[in-house]
């Protein structure tokens, strides 16, 4: 079946169900809010090239952490112990999506084009995108941010500058979303990292009774 082309002027998504084995679903339309509170709601999320279309991704497999059972190695925890470590929430959205995006492009390369930031920042504005950031000894350590969603919390990117800083961030996240009663950290991707830190595969059906019972 062919990939869906959306349109800027009309906010539609096809059914999850019909992406390809990849995950890919659709491309084009815009990065608008009603547009991706619509995606996000149901697992649909965008990732792409900054000289290519918008793809919108929705994987029949979905690795996710529940929140409550954020795994804590023994080394975190004897680093805890020798640290004064603190969590701020949205201290700065912009910037801590900005710092996502150099550590991508010097690394690896970055979906989080200019698009990208101006869109989220709409959503943080609207208090549906949350940034975490992780002080350790009072120095700026490292931080993430997501969509924030009923009671899904949609994880996009991380970044450390210093010595476990996202891991810091993730595990003081998922204790504040515990706190809160969410369901679910969405990954979107697997990755040995967040594996073991609590990540678990589910199926799209389940995933998808985490959405409906998390409000959307």
């Amino acid at each position: 079946m062919p990939v869906y082309k959306l349109v800027e002027n009309e906010i539609f998504f096809p059914k999850p169900q019909l992406a390809e084995d990849d995950g890919l679903l659709a491309v084009g339309g815009d990065l608008s809010v009603e547009r991706l509170i619509l995606a996000y709601s149901n697992g649909i999320f965008p990732w792409y090239d900054k000289d290519g279309p918008i793809m919108w991704w929705c994987p029949k497999e979905r690795f996710i952490i529940r929140p409550s059972e954020i795994h804590v190695s023994h080394s975190m925890k004897k680093f805890a112990k020798k640290h004064d470590i603190e969590a701020k929430l949205n201290r700065d959205f912009a910037d801590t999506m900005h710092r996502c995006r150099l550590k991508r492009e010097f690394n690896e390369g970055t979906w989080i084009t200019d698009e990208m930031e101006v869109a989220y920042k709409k959503l943080a504005d609207l208090n549906l995108a949350i940034s975490v950031e992780a002080f350790v000894d009072g120095e700026l350590a490292g931080g993430l941010y997501g969509v924030s969603l009923g009671k899904c919390f949609f994880g996009e990117s991380m970044f450390s500058d210093k010595e476990n800083g996202s891991k810091i961030a993730l595990i003081l996240l998922s204790r504040i979303l515990a706190e809160n009663g969410y369901l679910m950290i969405d990954c979107q991707f697997h990755t040995p990292h967040l594996e073991s830190m609590g990540g678990v595969r589910i199926s799209y059906e389940e995933y998808e009774k985490l959405l409906r019972a998390g409000g959307l």
